[in-house]
């Protein structure tokens, strides 16, 4: 009985945290700002506040329902319902709940010359069969560099360094038809319903302008856009920077995209070819300016550093604020594994894949939304527990801000990944592993030795 009674506590807990989302951050005024209002007597808010609290408690609404301990006030067609509405801009709604959420509880946490970013990357949207789904179809997988049933999930999100908020999202088709294996059906381009197929069957890169001025128009801002290679052509980061954003990316290293070098149009090969490295143990190889674009060129900065994982190879960023140095365009893009994480975290625990079954695209659209709901209210609750000045303006002065991601902490990444990978692939023992450790650190300049200890530096 004990513990029944602690997993009832910890389910009023977990409810009453959902609750208390709700009121701070005014979801119900935001749904309904995005017509997401009652067809019938139950209101939209509470079937949201449902779905949202549902993943805490273990049980979905079918096995709740089995077990008798559904206690709603609503059955499963009206929850159905809800998801597959038609006119609820989901798309505005995540754009609107994260823009309240960075104003008025992150931007009053860090220092106004934190370097906010933009981060956009896409992940597979797998589904097992896609016959009977809604523009499901067959899309090009990153990872396993093979075609995938299910759909992209191209996704914006905002960052401080610290903590991620997904903004907003689109389960991207195939662009192709003979890609789409479900059913295409047709609505009327003028309406909501119409305007979200039309998007979802549009190429990533226009896509990702759509999502961007979205959460640009909810009232979100940031200094700069960090995306990796398969977004990163020239067309791409010209569009950004003519919307007043600077990009950071990393380059695709293909012989097709050229840029303008001198009085030379050069690949990034050829530019890398034809300069002279830096050698020892600098953090960059490589540092040039380039003219990025055919009609309209903008200047930008390429720099190539050494690939960890393969000291022979090397990977190239761009960057369009020439301003700043190489280490500070390093270290920002380091921002942009949060990302990463998020993905790992919404498929392995918030059930981002296995919970919704529906074959309607805007139910799946809606899923995908409330997923995201969710891990902002997670992002939140860690941010409390790790930041203490949300706990009230006492301490507000009194304690410094969350560090950034410095570059110091980029290298000590790194460093623990290139020593795991070296102990997996050669088998060394413990002993000759340590042996290596100390003769590799031996080697380093003081401060990187520092960078590496900084407890051990402390004391």
């Amino acid at each position: 009985m004990s513990s029944i009674s602690q997993n009832n506590s910890n389910e009023v807990a977990l409810l009453d945290c959902v609750q208390k989302f709700f009121i701070k951050h005014h979801v119900g005024r935001l749904l309904k700002q995005c017509n997401g209002t009652k067809e019938k007597g139950v209101s939209a808010v509470s079937l949201l506040k449902y779905k949202m609290g549902n993943i805490f408690t273990g049980r979905s609404m079918y096995m709740q329902q089995k077990t008798g301990s559904f206690k709603e006030a609503f059955s499963k067609n009206t929850f159905y319902r809800f998801l597959n509405s038609t006119k609820t801009n989901w798309l505005r709604f995540t754009s609107l709940l994260a823009a309240d959420i960075v104003k008025n509880d992150l931007k009053h946490l860090t220092d106004d010359s934190r370097k906010n970013v933009f981060i956009i990357d896409d992940s597979l949207f797998h589904r097992t069969s896609c016959k009977k789904t809604e523009l499901g179809s067959k899309v090009f997988d990153h990872t396993g560099m093979n075609y995938k049933k299910g759909f992209r999930m191209l996704t914006v999100s905002w960052s401080d360094g610290n903590t991620l908020i997904p903004v907003n999202s689109c389960l991207l088709a195939s662009s192709k038809e003979s890609n789409i294996i479900g059913p295409v059906k047709a609505f009327d381009k003028r309406t909501l319903a119409g305007k979200r197929r039309k998007l979802a069957q549009t190429k990533a890169p226009e896509a990702m302008l759509t999502l961007l001025d979205t959460a640009v128009s909810a009232g979100l801002s940031a200094e700069y856009m960090l995306f990796d290679s398969w977004f990163s052509n020239p067309a791409q980061i010209t569009a950004l920077k003519s919307r007043g954003m600077d990009v950071i990316a990393m380059i695709k290293k293909s012989s097709r995209i050229k840029y303008t070098y001198g009085e030379d149009q050069l690949n990034i090969k050829e530019i890398y070819s034809r300069n002279k490295k830096r050698r020892g143990r600098s953090r960059y190889l490589l540092s040039v300016d380039v003219m990025v674009g055919k009609e309209n060129p903008i200047p930008a900065k390429i720099v190539c550093v050494r690939n960890k994982a393969n000291r022979k190879d090397w990977l190239a960023f761009i960057c369009t604020d020439t301003s700043l140095s190489e280490e500070e365009i390093i270290r920002i893009y380091g921002k942009r594994w949060k990302i990463e994480v998020f993905f790992k975290t919404c498929k392995s625990m918030l059930n981002l894949i296995g919970e919704c079954h529906s074959l309607s695209y805007d139910a799946l659209t809606a899923h995908v939304a409330i997923v995201f709901t969710r891990y902002m209210l997670l992002a939140m609750e860690q941010r409390q527990n790790e930041d203490q000045r949300t706990l009230g303006e006492l301490f507000f002065f009194l304690v410094d801000e969350m560090a950034d991601i410095t570059f110091y902490r980029s290298l000590s990444i790194l460093m623990d990944a290139f020593m795991a990978s070296l102990q997996e692939l050669l088998k060394l023992s413990d002993e000759q592993f340590a042996r290596f450790t100390a003769d590799f650190e031996s080697r380093l300049p003081e401060y990187l030795r520092n960078a590496l200890h900084p407890l051990a530096t402390v004391a």
